[in-house]
């Protein structure tokens, strides 16, 4: 079988870590398997999608790794929706209904009352061609429902009111359609619901298999029933589960400082994203992975769990300072000079172990060409008079500090935090950073006497 799958975003909105997940699981599957991957975006919503959001989502894929073999738009193929619906028509599979949204709500509420499930009572279908011209006359527009095979008299030869299918992630499923209602296809505007324009997709351009969120398992038994309908086998389908935030809430796309853009610019790696998305919620171990082929490798839906994937930002900040204090020199040296520093792979190597993002190195930089706001304490005065006095002489190397510190320590009794401190502080002006026997060499010989008062 030639692996085929898609990511069907509707841009609408920016996407979000939340729906990275079946993104990355989509791309990951089909680079796994040697398989295809398209970016499908459902854009067929007039009035909601938009061209800047499509850019948005190409963008933000492109920046987590996920390259797409294709891309398509579902609004470039309208003419094929329509002879779709119309063989289904045609077939008696598709029907006219007339019920305003307030008429419905009010069945289901009887319904509801009466101890009954919600389900279409076919009204629609026991229509005749006089009723239905009169509801016509009226002013009102038909919305389409798709007939399941789930009642006596359905048009299937053989009758069946459960559909299962073995799911990639969570094994063996079946639901009874017969709890369903009829889905609506097409709204009264005549514009097509995301469910058939998808199936109609899917069966044109090949998808093999559609992996995506638990949420879609309900529909997924409406779905097997359209395609068998329009004479095509279903794909296989696995849903993973979804990411949430810590306290079990779903994550929106609406909640801006999730986004991936917002992610972006706050200058998490793509990598931390990529991992903490993918690795959440299975039985492997949350863990940095360095490139998208070692994730590749790693990728096993298999290891996906029943339970939700809590996302955690403070775990996201973790993972992202493990990558950037592993990262070479020659993975960061642009994004360094485009932050103001002349890079050079000493300096990267001294300051990466204190970068949580790689725009940290900024303030080290300003640590090495300076001014800093030396701190030096009442009590440290003659300490750092001395220091000034024992600095040894030639060039500054990473022996420096140690041969420095010694002679202080002979000279002043000073040992421990009470001698490095001082140090630390009135060369750099703060309390923590990089190893100072490493940075003394790039602050330089002028700058150290200049910050010795």
């Amino acid at each position: 079988m030639t692996v085929t799958v898609r990511f069907a975003p509707s841009p609408t909105g920016h996407i979000h870590i939340g729906n990275s997940r079946p993104a990355l699981y989509n791309w990951l599957f089909a680079r796994k398997m040697g398989g295809q991957f398209i970016l499908r975006f459902d854009d067929t919503d007039v009035a909601r999608s938009r061209q800047e959001f499509a850019e948005s989502i190409e963008n933000d894929l492109r920046w987590l790794g996920i390259d797409p073999d294709r891309i398509e738009r579902q609004s470039d193929r309208l003419a094929g929706y329509d002879v779709a619906a119309q063989k289904l028509k045609d077939a008696g599979l598709l029907y006219p209904c007339f019920e305003t949204p307030d008429e419905l709500e009010r069945r289901r509420s009887r319904q509801r009352a009466l101890g009954r499930p919600p389900v279409y009572d076919r009204a629609g279908l026991k229509l005749d061609d006089d009723d239905r011209a009169a509801l016509e006359a009226e002013g009102r527009k038909p919305h389409w429902r798709f007939l399941l095979p789930n009642h006596d008299g359905d048009p299937f030869e053989t009758r069946r009111t459960d559909v299962a299918w073995s799911d990639l992630c969570r094994g063996d499923q079946a639901i009874d359609l017969s709890s369903m209602s009829d889905p609506v296809l097409i709204r009264a505007d005549g514009s097509y619901l995301y469910t058939f324009t998808s199936i109609v997709d899917d069966i044109e351009m090949a998808v093999s298999h559609i992996i995506r969120g638990e949420d879609h398992i309900s529909n997924t038994a409406v779905q097997i029933a359209i395609f068998e309908a329009m004479g095509a086998a279903a794909p296989v389908f696995g849903h993973h589960n979804l990411l949430t935030t810590p306290d079990g809430e779903g994550l929106s796309k609406r909640k801006g400082a999730l986004s991936i853009g917002s992610l972006r610019e706050a200058g998490v790696e793509p990598m931390a994203v990529a991992s903490l998305a993918v690795l959440t919620g299975t039985s492997q171990a949350v863990e940095p992975v360095q490139t998208m082929d070692l994730l590749v490798e790693k990728f096993d839906l298999t290891s996906v769990s029943r339970s939700s994937a809590k996302f955690d930002p403070e775990e996201l900040k973790g993972l992202n300072a493990r990558l950037v204090h592993g990262l070479p020199f020659v993975a960061v040296s642009d994004r360094l000079a485009g932050l103001g520093i002349r890079p050079s792979a000493e300096f990267w190597e001294t300051v990466r172990g204190n970068c949580e993002i790689v725009a940290d190195a900024r303030q080290f930089w300003q640590v090495v060409v300076g001014p800093v706001e030396s701190r030096v304490e009442d009590e440290d005065r003659d300490f750092i008079a001395s220091a000034r006095a024992l600095l040894p002489g030639g060039e500054i190397t990473p022996e420096t500090w140690g041969a420095w510190t010694s002679a202080l320590k002979a000279q002043t009794g000073r040992k421990g935090k009470g001698l490095f401190m001082p140090l630390r502080r009135v060369l750099t002006g703060m309390d923590h950073g990089p190893d100072m026997k490493a940075m003394l060499p790039l602050i330089g010989r002028q700058n150290i006497l200049d910050r010795l008062p």
